[in-house]
């Protein structure tokens, strides 16, 4: 179908974009990060801390894993910093499975 052949595509997206800034109410430079890998998780959040307590002993996995993960892409999300302000926000691009930021331009 026409609407999977579009999702193949890889998107290659500039390292600096010209875009609205909040905090200067003007269009400004901004740079562009992508940021693949989440943060590394808290061993002192309380819900973690719940997890291992009940975890330990004997009697196995005490809570479900999910195994039924039907996307197989991920949103891009792409963090935004002023080059003046230096204030940031995020922009999220559609599904994509290869994503490249400030990639060789197709001629």
């Amino acid at each position: 179908s026409f609407r999977r052949n579009q999702l193949v595509k890889m998107v290659n997206y500039p390292k600096k974009k010209n875009t609205f800034c909040k905090g200067c109410s003007s269009h400004q430079s901004h740079a562009i990060v992508w940021q693949k890998k989440a943060g590394k998780a808290s061993t002192v959040a309380q819900g973690k801390r719940r997890y291992d307590r009940k975890q330990a002993g004997y009697g196995g996995q005490t809570k479900p894993i999910f195994h039924k993960k039907v996307k197989t892409t991920k949103k891009v999300v792409l963090k935004l910093k002023c080059a003046k302000c230096g204030q940031s926000h995020q922009h999220v691009l559609k599904r994509c499975k290869h994503f490249e930021l400030g990639g060789q331009k197709k001629e």
